[in-house]
């Protein structure tokens, strides 16, 4: 009998970014917002920001696309826009959870394939392939094949993800010698744009969206500081108070993920301007040279 897949981590981070996202900021969206200037940086502008971001995906879907494969799909929201626009599309989402809740939004509109991208086997090819905020978890190199293969001669790629910087922007302090961003995520933007390159790809757009989308990281530190920080916090007590031996070996076995988790979510450093200075967030538009030989 073959053995139970394992939960991924992430998976569990994006079923919680979910629950908070719906029930905090009245939102089902799960990926960044575009925050321009005049719109100020709370919790209730996020749904607005979320919505400009996803504005700014349909404005940047080329004329005569009709069939899309939105890949790491979220919650299903983006994919419920697209069919609503008018294409025919087809989703992809790794995490059984996540599928259930797409299932439950898009029903029958969509066929949703619960898979990792590099694993996925179709028949079908597509006008383009999008990426939004799905790509920083892919192969970089199992993407592209994959990518290739299920675009039709001439189709698009698009992606709309944060990528590592190689070094500090201008105006920022240069980044130390063991440095490290408190943010994790992202491939190296010097690696990706040089794979690209070896690509059958012509790029059409290259958009830095990092001012708008670094505010996203301000609500997010809030959020954990005034609300899961505390809560953490509450619950650490009450369980060192009444079990502690049990406290004391779970907090030793699990050590390294808990001192992790501290200085990744609860020291602060999760903000728009730690995001600025070690990642660029950018929207890709590339078109697929019709001559292709791998869609076959």
């Amino acid at each position: 009998m073959p053995s139970k897949p394992k939960v991924q981590l992430k998976d569990i981070g994006l079923d919680i970014g979910l629950a908070f996202a719906k029930h905090v900021y009245k939102t089902d969206y799960l990926h960044y917002g575009i925050w321009p200037e005049g719109l100020k940086v709370e919790p209730s502008n996020v749904l607005q920001a979320q919505t400009n971001y996803a504005d700014l995906l349909l404005k940047n879907i080329p004329e005569g696309v009709e069939s899309i494969l939105d890949v790491g799909c979220g919650s299903g929201k983006f994919t419920e826009q697209l069919l609503d626009a008018g294409y025919s599309v087809e989703a992809v989402s790794p995490s059984p959870h996540l599928s259930e809740i797409v299932l439950s939004r898009i029903g029958k509109r969509a066929k949703l394939h619960q898979s990792r991208y590099e694993d996925l086997n179709l028949d079908s090819r597509f006008d383009l392939i999008l990426f939004s905020e799905s790509f920083q978890y892919l192969n970089l190199e199992e993407a592209f094949v994959q990518t290739r293969k299920y675009l039709n001669p001439g189709g698009f790629m698009l992606i709309c993800d944060f990528f590592n910087r190689e070094q500090a922007p201008e105006g920022s302090n240069p980044f130390g010698l063991d440095e490290k961003s408190p943010i994790s995520g992202g491939h190296g933007i010097k690696r990706f744009l040089e794979i690209v390159e070896g690509q059958p790809f012509r790029k059409l757009e290259d958009q830095d969206i990092t001012a708008e989308t670094a505010p996203s990281l301000d609500i997010m530190r809030d959020l954990i500081q005034e609300v899961i920080r505390p809560s953490w916090n509450a619950v650490a007590y009450y369980m060192g108070s009444n079990y502690p031996k049990f406290t004391a070996f779970f907090s030793y076995f699990f050590r390294k993920k808990i001192n992790q988790a501290h200085r990744k979510y609860f020291s602060g450093n999760t903000s728009g301007a730690q995001f600025f200075r070690f990642k660029t967030y950018r929207l890709f538009l590339y078109q697929l040279e019709p001559d292709n030989k791998t869609n076959v």
